[in-house]
């Protein structure tokens, strides 16, 4: 038995209330809906900036209503420190995915990136301290490697951001680090690789690349790679980022005030996953025959991106169950059905 099959067992046996920032988006949904399924408390907290209605709908007809009779909503921003504040009593832990991603978008906006990404940050460690919870789990970002060329990617070695979204996220670190040696109040950072599943966002200037995509492809239309298709990223599928949440929650002492990966330790290029994803459609009866576009490439993006999961493996006792391929498989027909 794993030791996140162990953990289940616990919290499923003893439950706890958790508080979920951002929970109407995408990473935000699908904790919701493995936290109520575990027969959890949650609180919700979400101002749909980047959420959706329909996300937190889509986990209540997926759960029971005595499971979803668990759920407390509250629609506020974590720009409010009294939002935080009321969305923090009563707490046990603490899973802080809110925040604006994106890089183009930062570029775009870094004003408005600034306030989510770290004025928002600050009230959430402010609130959570000074609610006592137990623990605070916070998403991080594999954005914040910047520059530094080594593959793969090792927490301790990290480069120049390279974008301001980047520099948030980084921040984010260090603001957690200050409050654990000036406060005593320890969390885990958890730097996010390119997570992707259902309930992920296929439209808008900045959806990410696996959801615009298939969308794309759904529909029939143009599909455009930016560079030469051979920049590669470590895809990581949404249930493995849920086992990091949970497994970080209830990290031992020792284990907290860190940063981790979560990944898969992979690497595939964006020219082989055009080939996964069309394989993927056409299994499910969707075939898609147009060519891809290649246009430049995208200012602040990293070219290869992979991550070292041996630390989150032998301190969290991480095991990631889904490679990307698995992951598509398993995504594809939410996609389908609901593009």
């Amino acid at each position: 038995m794993t030791v996140y099959d162990t953990l289940l067992k616990r919290l499923t046996r003893e439950p706890k209330t958790w508080l979920v920032t951002g929970v109407a988006g995408f990473i935000g949904s699908n904790l919701l809906e493995h936290l109520l399924k575990l027969n959890q408390a949650v609180i919700g907290l979400d101002n749909f900036a980047t959420g959706h209605q329909y996300n937190l709908d889509e986990v209540q007809g997926l759960v029971t209503p005595e499971q979803w009779a668990g759920f407390t909503f509250i629609e506020g921003d974590i720009r409010n420190l009294e939002d935080c504040q009321k969305a923090c009593l009563g707490v046990d832990y603490v899973l802080h995915q809110a925040a604006l991603g994106s890089v183009p978008r930062s570029i775009a906006d870094p004003i408005t990136t600034n306030a989510a990404n770290i004025t928002g940050f600050v009230n959430m460690l402010v609130a959570a301290r000074d609610a006592q919870v137990k623990s605070f789990t916070y998403a991080a970002s594999s954005s914040t490697y910047g520059d530094h060329p080594a593959l793969p990617k090792v927490e301790e070695n990290i480069g120049k951001p390279l974008s301001p979204y980047a520099v948030t996220k980084y921040v984010n670190e260090l603001y957690a680090d200050v409050f654990a040696k000036t406060y005593g109040f320890n969390c885990i950072g958890l730097r996010y690789f390119n997570v992707f599943g259902k309930r992920q966002d296929p439209n808008g200037a900045y959806a990410a690349v696996i959801p615009k995509w298939t969308a794309a492809m759904i529909q029939g239309e143009e599909l455009f790679i930016n560079g030469d298709g051979e920049t590669s990223r470590d895809f990581c599928f949404i249930e493995n980022t849920v086992q990091m949440n949970l497994l970080a929650a209830n990290a031992p002492d020792e284990a907290k005030n860190e940063v981790y990966n979560v990944a898969v330790g992979d690497r595939t290029t964006l020219n082989d996953l055009f080939d996964a994803l069309q394989s993927a459609l056409a299994e499910n009866g969707r075939p898609y025959v147009r060519k891809p576009v290649y246009r430049d490439f995208r200012v602040g993006d990293v070219r290869h991106s992979q991550a070292d999961i041996s630390k989150a493996a032998s301190k969290l006792g991480y095991a990631p169950e889904y490679r990307i391929m698995d992951g598509i498989a398993k995504a594809m027909p939410w996609y389908i059905s609901h593009v």
